[in-house]
């Protein structure tokens, strides 16, 4: 995609290039034209313009396919015809676009509308009709007012269901320890007190085999009577 100025437009035989537009054309080959996307700079829905053949440029793909015919008969010959109309076809290209593209603005046009205040190209669906400004810039009066009010329910309800966390959070035990992963099978806990994956007693050290007293996570050997772990 091209980009330069936002929007599309023509003054006096200049084309104002555009940031909202596709380039779709193709130089070579039987399928060699011109063709462009257009789209709306809100919603992004595109206008395709009409297809318009390139000529020389189909020449050029059909003369690439027989130079490897000719080739055999002519030798070099085949190649360098070949070469000569590729030549041909690229000397007409940009001249030949740029009138192909100045048809394509002036069929954009009609399908899209520059909004005075932001000099963006919209469809007429984002088009407010009345007031002559896009929809970006000057939002339809029921949409927004059935948007805050839908925006307002929203907020209320989160309050609310904050204010209730808060009243929740004061039966919350904040000084038991737990665990969110068990460290025996790597299960997510959740905070409970036992792994719902093996049963692992979570947030507990483990005793030790000998005396049974708690041995802290890590130790090598147990603080009470020394056997080692």
């Amino acid at each position: 995609m091209r980009s330069g100025e936002t929007g599309v437009g023509m003054n006096d035989g200049e084309i104002y290039f555009s940031d909202n537009y596709r380039d779709q054309c193709q130089q070579y080959g039987s399928g060699a034209g011109f063709q462009f996307d257009f789209s709306c700079s809100r919603c992004q829905d595109t206008w395709r313009s009409p297809f318009t053949p390139y000529n020389r440029g189909r020449m050029a793909g059909w003369a690439e396919r027989a130079s490897s015919l000719a080739s055999g008969l002519l030798g070099s010959g085949g190649y360098s015809a070949s070469r000569a109309v590729d030549g041909f076809a690229e000397a007409g290209w940009g001249p030949a676009r740029d009138e192909a593209f100045r048809r394509a603005v002036a069929g954009a046009q009609s399908h899209f509308n520059r909004c005075p205040r932001c000099t963006d190209y919209v469809c007429d669906r984002c088009w407010n009709t009345a007031q002559g400004m896009c929809l970006q810039c000057l939002p339809d009066t029921a949409a927004e007012a059935l948007a805050a009010r839908q925006q307002g329910l929203n907020d209320a309800v989160s309050d609310r269901s904050y204010a209730a966390g808060q009243h929740n959070g004061q039966s919350f035990d904040v000084n038991t320890d737990r665990q969110l992963v068990c460290p025996r099978c790597s299960t997510e806990t959740r905070g409970a007190a036992y792994c719902p994956g093996c049963g692992h007693h979570l947030a507990q050290p483990d005793p030790c085999g000998s005396c049974r007293n708690p041995v802290p996570q890590g130790a090598a050997f147990c603080p009470s009577c020394g056997t080692r772990r």
